[in-house]
């Protein structure tokens, strides 16, 4: 109560509330401190960004506010907003995220693009595609999303960030036609010892026609650079490529050869400058029609693109 009697203190409308907490973000540091204390306060206050233009001069009711602090203190800390609350959109689905996984990025949409766009030359025919290092499973779910012809498989090393893609995968109804691998990233599709037993459920027998992966790709050396967000809470087995950041492409272009047959399109995101080391890979691989780079928003070339001959 205000020192007048019968007179309620005036508390904050939700607008001086998302001022208020965008400056408390941008002086701990936070990048898109606005865009930052929105999401977390629709977040908070359980409703969507039309309803929050509705209620922009109402009070935050008390009842969110514990959580609104909560979020806002984590947030202020470093801590991803994706994981705080759960969820990352892409190519206009939600996918569920959590520390175990990367966050999925804008830039990664253009890749799911790319190879919808080039897989247009086989339209009618049902493809495999092969989804290496499949995290929280966006490109996986996508792919099987916009193709439902398509049979997907989706792996990946950590067997937390599989269980993660399995109910994105189910969230979004394609669980049905998606299998899930664990391993290393082609290992487990090598015919084993050309010939010899089976492994990870008979994986080692899939032809595959599209190879898409976004696999790490950050110099050793670059990861104690990297914005705190990422650094100190994004998990490093997904962000750490070897001393040059080129490890992982170097150990699957290397095993291209080794699977039941090269696939049609191969398909990779890669750091920034890394892309003409990675098409220089692929053609020592393999002979392909055509190598092609992907820019992205920022003009990056961000994506290479092997078609076959």
């Amino acid at each position: 109560m205000s020192g007048v009697p019968g007179r309620e203190e005036r508390r904050p409308t939700l607008g001086e509330e998302w001022r208020s907490a965008a400056e408390r973000l941008r002086e701990a540091g936070v990048g898109d401190a606005e865009a930052n204390a929105e999401l977390l306060l629709l977040h908070a206050l359980g409703i969507d960004k039309a309803e929050l233009l509705c209620d922009w001069r109402e009070p935050l009711p008390e009842e969110r506010r514990a959580e609104w602090e909560r979020l806002l203190a984590r947030k202020a800390a470093g801590e991803p907003a994706q994981y705080l609350i759960g969820e990352q959109a892409f190519c206009g689905r939600r996918f569920e995220v959590t520390p175990g996984v990367l966050i999925p990025r804008p830039e990664t949409e253009l890749l799911a693009e790319a190879v919808l766009r080039e897989a247009e030359r086989w339209k009618g025919e049902a493809l495999t595609a092969l989804d290496v290092g499949t995290g929280s499973g966006a490109l996986a779910v996508t792919l099987a999303a916009e193709r439902p012809a398509w049979r997907v498989v989706a792996s990946d090393l950590s067997a937390d960030a599989l269980e993660v893609a399995r109910r994105n995968a189910r969230a979004n109804g394609v669980a049905e036609r998606i299998a899930f691998v664990e391993g290393d990233l082609l290992e487990p599709f090598i015919p084993a010892a050309r010939g010899g037993a089976a492994e990870a459920g008979g994986a080692d027998g899939l032809a595959v026609d599209i190879l898409v992966s976004n696999p790490p790709y950050i110099p050793s050396g670059d990861l104690a650079g990297l914005q705190r967000e990422v650094r100190d809470h994004e998990p490093r087995l997904a962000l750490d490529g070897g001393p040059d950041g080129l490890q992982p492409y170097r150990r699957m272009a290397a095993r291209l050869k080794l699977l039941p047959r090269l696939p049609r399109l191969v398909a990779w995101e890669v750091g920034a400058g890394q892309a003409p080391d990675v098409a220089a890979l692929l053609r020592a691989a393999a002979d392909w029609r055509d190598i092609r780079f992907v820019r992205d928003y920022a003009g990056i070339e961000r994506h290479v693109l092997a078609i076959q001959a």
